[in-house]
């Protein structure tokens, strides 16, 4: 399925991409991938929920892939927040919103704290409000890992690999590249600006209050899926989401990490055709 680029401006300024997949005309699904990725990590969801007749935005959050970096730094959770609610205004119907990991986080603050609700739907993956700080403290080490970058894509599968140990290294290194730029000086970097992680370990110790709130005023469709082998999502707090949010309905997806499309995207993608298809 053909893909098409797609940019909105946020409301401070800086250029948002990402890539449109599927008839426009049809209903419209936003994917908003975790920190320190960016769209590529949603492999082949985006157009295998467009080919079941949705209308795909597969965006970079502000900072990451394609999307400009913010010249303040600014990389709170509101302005994520901000940016999601423009690309929303611009529809003519509400979207589904599919969010993994910190895209889930601003979708559910989007819609839990807005008087009227703003979307269709809402899929969060392996994200609760209640978050495991051991599972976060390692995927912030992994990410500050190499400040310096890396001298050849293989360093850069090396470093995957001892991160996700469970996942078969890419035959072909080639693919890596969407998720990493070039320095001047020839280095590889993620392709994120820095200061998204010096802004993430300032405050997500303000978080879990603020998510647990928010959880508590949804009252539309809702999915969770959980990677059953996450560090980062605990059962207690699936379980006690699912006792705020009594609508929500529930996927554990087996061999799954945190990184449950990178791992299990073929299941991930049917669970989550699976829900939309079934809305109101």
């Amino acid at each position: 399925m053909e893909k098409v680029p797609v940019k909105y401006e946020s409301s401070d300024g800086l250029i948002l991409k990402g890539d449109g997949y599927g008839n426009p005309a049809n209903p419209p699904l936003i994917l908003l991938h975790g920190g320190g990725q960016t769209r590529y990590s949603w492999g082949a969801a985006a157009k295998e929920i467009a080919e079941a007749g949705w209308h795909t935005i597969n965006m970079d959050l502000r900072g990451h892939g394609e999307s400009e970096w913010s010249a303040m730094a600014d990389y709170s959770l509101d302005s994520f927040v901000g940016d999601l609610k423009v690309i929303i205004d611009s529809l003519s119907r509400k979207p589904v919103v599919v969010g993994a990991s910190m895209g889930g986080m601003t979708a559910l603050i989007c819609e839990g704290e807005t008087k009227e609700s703003v979307m269709r739907g809402l899929v969060l993956v392996d994200i609760t409000p209640r978050i495991e700080y051991a599972g976060v403290t390692r995927i912030i080490n992994f990410m500050t890992r190499n400040p310096e970058g890396f001298g050849t894509l293989e360093e850069v599968a090396d470093a995957v690999a001892s991160y996700i140990p469970e996942r078969p290294c890419p035959q072909n290194l080639e693919g890596l590249k969407r998720n990493l730029r070039i320095r001047p000086d020839g280095r590889y970097v993620w392709h994120w600006d820095p200061n998204f992680i010096t802004n993430i370990m300032d405050s997500r110790e303000t978080w879990a209050e603020r998510l647990l709130k928010a959880a508590g005023n949804l009252t539309l469709p809702t999915l969770l899926i959980r990677g059953n082998k996450s560090d980062v999502v605990s059962k207690e707090g699936v379980i006690e989401f699912r006792k705020v949010v009594a609508q929500a309905k529930y996927v554990d997806i087996n061999e799954a990490t945190h990184m449950v499309v990178g791992d299990q995207n073929t299941v991930f993608s049917h669970a989550v055709i699976e829900f939309i298809k079934k809305l109101p």
